[in-house]
């Protein structure tokens, strides 16, 4: 393709051109990126093939959240800059070659081609496609941005649905040996390429001057959460209420992600000296349950933040889900029931967390250059997603390793995430409108890309 297709220039979209055409846009590449939750699937024939351990075959996927953060950190400027049919191109190269490479790393049965391809690589087109869309969305939904970037973050947390038994399949199809692995990789390369071409050739940026019809903005008012104003992304690291909701989504992943993480040995250890054990089969289903809870929650709760506010939806998911962990707590394995209730809330408000983020940078910080934000933010994911399972799985092996057994070796892990949720709750009882010295001149174009 052409640099000057990719230009920002080149996809202002012409009068009349309808602004629902960009959410399946961006869905394209969320459905795609999304793969990562199913990395999983690749787990048991790449060690089985390559000899590997349960820790080496987890490299891949940990690495690829890491640079997820990191590349959405340091590229957001650049997304905001070039515009987001370049970031997705980005995205749709890194991701499909990271593929690829890790095809031929398993023929040649060099693992680290792998690491480096899918965790490496592969991780940065995570990074920039995650944050591709955001700003673009909240630019043509200004009436409902929790909506829209709820569309497409859904389809991050829902793309391992249709991967899972997707490469389950192909595994199946063409074996669990190198062979059948590397052509595995290779398809998903090369499908993956073709899917996300179809966001890159779909998306369009509003002009400047567009607003969706009968659409006025609302007068920012004091003391009010919602801005007209706007922040750089230089200045918004500045302020306290960057890094008060960088907490508010670090605490609040790390406790979701800890039970997403270990969700199938956890309710089988939970349930294990009951009369009726929880069965390998059963711990499966509850694992794709929460991944659907997870999934609509992204929708569900950011929409519903349009209504109610993003602080009061934040309320609900920090101090709601602190609830549901001391419920967990204090009936240990007496239902099985109330167990699946409380961890499909806490999923469905980690998901939901991830959907609103974006529209509460905007309120507090404007649209100049909102992606280029939620991507420095993002690296409050990548340390939850270390700091999450390291909790739960640290704290059961020392339990085990002195004896204990069932409940007993997430108790300490549950009271830990609920205390990370209250601190959360308190942290986003003090975030306040951004001080107007942070604040753009009022002369700057909206949408331009560069700092100040």
């Amino acid at each position: 393709m052409p640099v000057g297709f990719l230009d920002r220039s080149r996809i202002i979209a012409p009068p009349g051109w309808s602004r629902w055409l960009i959410p399946p846009a961006a869905l394209s590449v969320h459905l795609s990126i999304g793969q990562a939750y199913a990395w999983s699937v690749f787990k048991p024939p790449l060690e089985k093939s390559l000899d590997l351990t349960g820790t080496q075959s987890a490299l891949p996927f940990q690495l690829g959240i890491v640079m997820l953060g990191l590349s959405a950190a340091f590229g957001g400027t650049l997304v905001e800059k070039n515009g987001p049919r370049w970031a997705m191109f980005v995205s749709m190269v890194c991701f499909s070659s990271g593929f690829l490479i890790s095809a031929l790393g398993v023929a040649t049965s060099q693992y680290w081609l792998v690491v480096l391809g899918y965790g490496g690589l592969g991780g940065i087109g995570l990074g920039i496609g995650y944050i591709s869309p955001v700003s673009t969305l909240i630019k043509w939904f200004p009436d409902r941005p929790g909506m829209a970037t709820g569309i497409a973050i859904m389809g991050f947390g829902g793309g391992a649905l249709i991967a899972s038994p997707w490469s389950s399949q192909m595994l199946r199809t063409f074996g669990g040996d190198t062979g059948g692995i590397a052509t595995t990789f290779a398809v998903h390369g090369v499908v993956y390429a073709l899917f996300m071409t179809l966001g890159v050739l779909l998306v369009r940026v509003p002009a400047d001057d567009w607003k969706p019809d009968g659409y006025q903005p609302k007068a920012a008012a004091a003391g009010r959460m919602i801005t007209t104003a706007n922040v750089s992304a230089k200045n918004a690291i500045k302020t306290p209420q960057f890094w008060l909701l960088w907490v508010i989504l670090c605490f609040n992943v790390t406790a979701g992600i800890g039970i997403l993480e270990k969700a199938a040995p956890m309710i089988m250890d939970f349930f294990e000296s009951t009369a009726t054990p929880i069965a390998a089969a059963s711990a499966a289903g509850f694992v794709a349950l929460l991944s659907l809870t997870n999934m609509l929650g992204r929708f569900v709760w950011s929409s519903t933040s349009d209504l109610v506010g993003r602080r009061n939806i934040y309320r609900l998911y920090l101090g709601v889900g602190a609830l549901m962990y001391l419920v967990i707590a204090l009936t240990t394995n007496s239902s099985k029931l109330l167990f699946v209730l409380c961890a499909l809330v806490i999923l469905s408000f980690y998901g939901g967390g991830f959907a609103t983020i974006p529209a509460y940078l905007k309120d507090l910080f404007g649209t100049f250059q909102v992606g280029a934000i939620h991507g420095r933010l993002l690296t409050a994911w990548s340390t939850a997603g270390v700091l999450g399972p390291l909790i739960v799985n640290a704290i059961a092996d020392g339990q085990k390793s002195a004896g204990k057994d069932g409940p007993a070796l997430y108790s300490t892990s549950l009271y830990i995430m609920m205390g990370l949720l209250i601190l959360g709750f308190v942290a986003n009882e003090l975030v306040r409108p951004v001080s107007e010295k942070y604040h753009e001149p009022v002369a700057a174009p909206a949408g331009a890309g560069k700092e100040a």
